[in-house]
């Protein structure tokens, strides 16, 4: 049996060596689970917009508003495209995006799916926001105030189907003013969903629809297009709808978590004070201003008389 010799350490030696070894060894993990934390994927703000125009060229289209949120905060800041309504709502439920410009039903879907959520900044137009009913000028029906009922007994394209401007307020408008939903006002069947505001447009344009319904600022936009002039010649406004609130951005609660206390209200005065002509056109708004969920009541009511709770 070998015995310890009088150069040799003690038990005790060798287990507080071991013990220090232990202490650094696991400091040094501690040290490199910060460097990981630092360098988490979840330090990155990701946001998203539902897609009421053509999605092929999104990500392109927000870069601006990624760029200029990047630099005011001096964050990293990522546009993830989403080519559904339902798409951008469950991202924003998932935790997948912290931030997302949406419509007023979407807005409200996903506050309601993540407590805490706020809407924090809209464009200057926003709560005062319509819809335009527009034919093919070959159906011969006029521009009136009143609700346009020849339209029954024509082909009609909504947008999206989760579409505030495009799908569920002019649904609410069309039974308000007619007492029949949609499926039951409409005589010529199947009832179209184009996908998109200006889909809807370039359908009743070439007569795939004779009318339909979509965003006022969407069919303003493309009318001044150029490349749509021939388009824009075959079709015209025939009913403009009564105010209600729409887009909105609403922010995620874990915003505060990943980048601090107050972080919210930074995020929201940068919005606010934003004069970048290319972030404005990207969301096609000349001002952005503040906003919270109650000014979204209206459409929350809606929505319950449509059976979306």
């Amino acid at each position: 049996m070998n015995s310890f010799k009088p150069g040799d350490r003690s038990i005790s030696q060798i287990l507080k060596g071991c013990a220090s070894g232990i202490l650094i060894a696991g400091t040094a993990i501690a040290l490199s689970g910060c460097g990981e934390k630092e360098a988490n994927p979840e330090t990155v703000l990701r946001f998203s917009a539902i897609p009421d125009t053509e999605t092929t060229a999104q990500a392109e289209k927000f870069k601006p508003v990624a760029d200029y949120l990047a630099k005011e905060l001096g964050i990293k800041v990522e546009f993830v495209a989403s080519a559904k309504y339902s798409a951008s709502v469950e991202k924003f439920s998932n935790g997948d995006i912290q931030l997302a410009w949406f419509g007023g039903v979407a807005g409200i879907q996903a506050r309601r799916a993540v407590e805490g959520a706020n809407a924090i900044a809209c464009g200057e137009v926003d709560p005062q926001y319509k819809s335009y009913f527009i034919a093919n000028n070959a159906t011969g029906i006029q521009k009136s105030d009143a609700f346009p009922t020849a339209i029954a007994g024509k082909t009609f394209t909504f947008g999206s189907t989760g579409s505030t401007s495009g799908r569920v307020m002019p649904t609410h408008f069309i039974t308000k003013e007619s007492g029949k939903g949609p499926e039951d006002f409409f005589t010529k069947k199947p009832l179209g969903f184009s996908g998109s505001h200006d889909k809807t447009a370039q359908q009743v344009a070439d007569g795939t629809f004779e009318a339909g319904v979509l965003s006022y600022t969407a069919y303003e936009k493309f009318v001044a297009d150029p490349t749509k002039a021939d388009a824009a010649a075959k079709i015209s406004v025939i009913w403009e709808t009564p105010d209600y609130a729409d887009y909105n951005f609403t922010a995620h609660p874990v915003l505060e978590e990943q980048f601090g206390e107050g972080f919210t209200d930074k995020l929201q005065a940068a919005l606010i004070k934003c004069e970048d002509p290319a972030v404005l056109n990207a969301l096609r708004r000349k001002k952005l201003i503040e906003i919270d969920n109650d000014s979204f009541n209206r459409i929350a009511e809606v929505m319950k008389s449509l059976g979306m709770e």
